[in-house]
């Protein structure tokens, strides 16, 4: 999966519009393998970071979980520490 799509799921508060549409540019961005589409390409492209982000915000809407709420300041942490270790 890309790095830069971060888990969405289970986090108090939850994602917010802006982090499923910026997931959504990124599984686009990847699938196409395209940064910048073209002019030609752009209406296809914006259409379907519109149809991710609309299906990604109703599979977040829809999962369950018996799980305690994750922290994104911890999260944040832990991925910060995984990301010295690699770079490192």
């Amino acid at each position: 999966m890309c790095r830069n799509i971060r888990t969405l799921h289970n986090f108090e508060p939850p994602a917010t519009s802006e982090e499923v549409q910026a997931a959504a540019v990124q599984y686009v961005r990847k699938v196409s393998g395209s940064t910048r589409p073209s002019r030609a390409n752009q209406e296809a492209f914006d259409r379907a970071v519109r149809e991710v982000a609309e299906a990604t915000q109703r599979l977040l809407d829809g999962l369950t979980t018996t799980a305690p709420p994750r922290d994104r300041e911890v999260e944040a942490a832990r991925a910060r520490e995984r990301a010295a270790a690699r770079y490192a």
